[in-house]
């Protein structure tokens, strides 16, 4: 089965990140059609389950941290978990524990880059609250390939530095409040590549 074709969102987010993203995934609503890969910033040290707990107490979606080659479902949350990249491949993620990128593992622009070549003009990217540019590149391989680029306004994330990078590197398709993206990806929902 051809799954490049599919929808797929994936988020980056940073310093503030989970009070971004239960906002976010918060919005979205059970029967959301597309796999949604998220890369948050934190320790290799961190207890990996709390912060699944934590988005799967606001997400009607499934939250979970995958397994290399996990397959991609709709209506499920991937996590990456700590010390791991997250790549996104034509049907399934992968984890790796290659350098940091941007003093970082997990890497936003790592997930980017990896959607973007594996689905093109398929994939959302969403920037949200972070204190680097790390998503910036990987955004503007998202564009590249066709497809689209949220980012969070950032006067209304915690650190506006993250957003601010993409919003300077990248031709973004939309720069909006952070409690109006869920029901902007609800509302793209499949419409696919820009024409």
């Amino acid at each position: 089965m051809n799954h490049e074709d599919d929808e797929v969102v994936c988020i980056g987010a940073s310093w503030g990140g989970l009070d971004a993203l239960r906002a976010v995934l918060g919005g979205l609503p059970a029967d959301f059609a597309a796999p949604v890969c998220i890369v948050q910033h934190r320790g290799e040290s961190d207890v990996p389950a709390r912060m699944v707990e934590a988005l799967d107490k606001v997400c009607a979606l499934t939250v979970i941290e995958p397994e290399d080659k996990q397959p991609l479902v709709a209506g499920t949350v991937y996590l990456a978990p700590p010390g791991y990249h997250l790549l996104v491949n034509a049907d399934h993620v992968a984890l790796s524990v290659e350098d940091r990128v941007r003093w970082s593992r997990p890497s936003v622009d790592v997930l980017f880059e990896s959607a973007a070549s594996a689905r093109g003009c398929h994939v959302t990217a969403v920037v949200l609250t972070g204190a680097n540019d790390d998503g910036a590149r990987g955004a503007r391989a998202v564009h590249a390939a066709g497809g689209t680029v949220l980012v969070q306004d950032p006067e209304t994330a915690e650190r506006r530095e993250m957003p601010s990078a993409t919003i300077d590197m990248v031709e973004v398709d939309a720069v909006l409040p952070l409690d109006q993206i869920a029901a902007e990806l609800v509302r793209r929902g499949a419409q696919g590549c820009r024409t």
